[in-house]
């Protein structure tokens, strides 16, 4: 009897650890925090204020109650958004510092501009938010009525027009230049620190034309103080279903866009990753957030964060080809 006690009592201690074991790691496993665990700060950036701005604070009230930490907007302008992107490029890859990326960010300023960072490298696709297109505005007082027009008299009168921009290597340049190339004609560039003087030379007649985003053009072709002829995208926009796109009058390559994504530190933990995308995209698909976007002429864009580098790869690969073609290289 003894030796029949001797023999199963191994196998009665391998159970007993076993379960020991088990039973630890069960324990420590509940006691790992799940992400996230204190406050989460969304880089936007540029100033307080603008599209930019308000969309970063939309996509962090929304975020802030579905992960139950608070996510708090930091506006760090300058520089066109280098200074925010160089700060959250250095932050811990701990998705603690997010950022607001956009096509200046991540698009037209890395494919004209030497940059203090590396907007694929350096960061973590997260997921895109939308984009607004882009429109061709004209003064109203030109003799023209459609896009057609606008080619025609522009290659009738060389030099008598002229374009405004928010800056040399920014959307609204690059966008203009990409039109002057595919349509043969020849504009005088006209760069301005900033969208609101050029607007403001537009509507008086110092200039005749500009490529703004559709949302911010729309209050001036509302009230017919601006003529808008075409918008870049796929489709039309539902906020402007009257203006065609460049791709229907026969200009196809007109996709760029004004867009927002959610980017982090590079290497950020692929859990975190999903998880971040994973909420971003419940947010895309909230009704109220869908109808606010809408109203400001956004089209939402869910993606993976795969689809999201590509994305960014692919935009600026557009811009640098653009920039390339018309010989633009900004210090």
């Amino acid at each position: 009897m003894s030796n029949t006690i001797y023999r199963q009592k191994p196998i009665f201690l391998s159970f007993l650890f076993a379960l020991i074991g088990l039973a630890t790691s069960l324990s420590a496993h509940a006691q790992t925090p799940t992400y996230p665990t204190k406050p989460i700060k969304l880089i936007a950036p540029v100033a307080a204020g603008g599209g930019l701005d308000n969309i970063a604070r939309a996509v962090a009230e929304k975020l802030s109650r579905s992960l139950g930490q608070p996510v708090i907007v930091e506006n760090m302008g300058g520089g066109g958004g280098a200074i925010a992107s160089q700060a959250t490029a250095k932050a811990p890859a701990d998705g603690y510092t997010l950022m607001v990326a956009y096509v200046g960010t991540h698009g037209t300023n890395p494919a004209v501009r030497r940059l203090p960072y590396d907007a694929i490298k350096d960061f973590t696709p997260i997921g895109m938010i939308g984009a607004t297109p882009n429109v061709l505005i004209i003064n109203p007082e030109l003799p023209i009525k459609n896009f057609k027009e606008f080619v025609d008299y522009a290659k009738k009168n060389p030099a008598k027009l002229s374009y405004g921009s928010a800056g040399p290597g920014t959307l609204t340049h690059l966008g203009m230049e990409q039109l002057k190339l595919a349509a043969g004609i020849f504009m005088v560039h006209v760069p301005y620190r900033g969208v609101g003087p050029a607007y403001t030379d537009l509507l008086a007649g110092q200039t005749q034309a500009m490529f703004p985003t559709l949302f911010a053009a729309l209050p001036y072709i509302d009230t017919n103080r601006v003529r808008g002829l075409a918008v870049t995208g796929a489709k039309r926009s539902s906020a402007a279903p009257n203006i065609p796109t460049f791709k229907e009058l026969g200009f196809s390559g007109f996709d760029g866009q004004q867009w927002y994504g959610i980017v982090g530190p590079a290497n950020l933990p692929p859990a975190i990753v999903s998880k971040l995308n994973t909420e971003l995209n419940k947010v895309l698909a909230l009704h109220d957030f869908s109808e606010k976007m809408t109203s400001e002429a956004m089209t939402l864009m869910p993606m993976s964060p795969n689809q999201f580098s590509n994305y960014i790869k692919e935009d600026i690969a557009r811009w640098a080809k653009v920039a390339k073609d018309r010989h633009i290289e900004l210090e």
